[in-house]
């Protein structure tokens, strides 16, 4: 059976949570991937009476849910907090903006929303984790002894008692590996697996858009990490467009004709599709394939239904056979 395909509702939240189910079924997917933002899915509202109800409404929808996302709260776990911040967050997380302040509640957010997933009925929540070192990236002066890995046991003492939460409720973390994250590429994601022990409860929401540009090779990232493969987002990006803003984007808006590199419509960008289906397939992967929507040349409606069709027309199930060894049963 092909994958179900599914919406990541999380750059649509300024739509009311049965518009946006709506839309997606007519767009033609199978499912959501539900944000934990705007009314799609409220963590602090997630009791057993919220997530039946929100079930049952999917339910009479025709669509499924199989994770929901935590993006916005994850990133402040780590992160270096500054006034941005306030932007993402809700109020009672943000509060005074007091750096360890936020970083607490935002900790404590998270492994409510492990708990609230379950309650769900989904085994994934995907998420980001920030990262007190990201500045440090392309430091000069160069970074000093220590403070790289510093920033690695940062993130281990912040996120193994969350990662003990998902655990204990039976509910995996995915973190989308992607610039300003703790993993941004194939060598610090495995830093990452390192840092907490491989922690049976964390793993990796693919996304091919963040590899492509950085020069990672995207396919490798299935193989290598073919066990901490927990969900994927099927999004695109094309690269080698302008070259008066380089990798690093220049402080350039996205959409812009001098940026190396932007998001685009599933099918329209430089990301082969072919090839990561039949690594997923290599590699077992049975769980959703979830286009997270971004094309800022685009409308967004188009783009929704254009990608779905899209990622159908690609996906196809591994073969049972060895083409070769049919020689030898039609011999028999």
């Amino acid at each position: 059976m092909p994958r179900p395909v599914t919406l990541f509702t999380g750059q649509w939240a300024d739509m009311p949570f049965e518009t946006i189910v709506s839309k997606a079924k007519s767009f033609g997917y199978d499912g959501v991937e539900l944000g934990c933002w705007g009314d799609h899915f409220e963590v602090a509202k997630a009791d057993q009476a919220y997530c039946d109800a929100k079930r049952a409404k999917l339910k009479e929808a025709g669509m499924a849910c199989y994770a929901i996302s935590a993006h916005l709260v994850g990133q402040a776990v780590c992160d270096n907090i500054d006034p941005r911040h306030k932007q993402i967050l809700p109020d009672y997380i943000y509060g005074d903006g007091e750096p360890e302040g936020v970083r607490q509640r935002a900790a404590e957010e998270l492994m409510k929303t492990a708990q609230a997933a379950k309650r769900f009925g989904v085994s994934v929540v995907n998420g980001f984790t920030g990262s007190s070192i990201w500045h440090l990236v392309y430091s000069f002066p160069p970074n000093l002894p220590g403070q790289i890995e510093a920033g690695y046991k940062d993130f281990a003492k912040r996120f193994t008692p969350i990662f003990d939460e998902f655990q204990k409720q039976g509910v995996k973390f995915a973190l989308e590996v992607h610039p300003t994250e703790i993993a941004f590429d194939i060598s610090s994601a495995e830093r990452a697996l390192q840092a907490v022990d491989y922690h049976p409860a964390f793993g990796f929401n693919y996304d091919p858009s963040h590899f492509g540009y950085q020069g990672v090779d995207y396919v490798k990232f299935i193989y290598k990490f073919a066990d901490r493969i927990f969900h994927v987002h099927m999004k695109d990006v094309a690269w080698d467009l302008g070259h008066d803003a380089g990798v690093f984007g220049g402080h350039v808006d996205f959409h812009k004709p001098e940026r190396y590199w932007d998001f685009k419509s599933v099918g329209r960008g430089n990301v082969n599709f072919e090839k990561i289906i039949r690594a997923l397939n290599d590699v077992n992967y049975a769980g959703p394939l979830s286009v997270e929507w971004e094309d800022g040349g685009m409308d967004r409606e188009h783009g929704a239904a254009e990608s779905c069709r899209y990622v159908k027309s690609k996906d196809f199930p591994p073969s049972k056979i060895i083409f070769d060894a049919q020689f030898a049963e039609a011999s028999k």
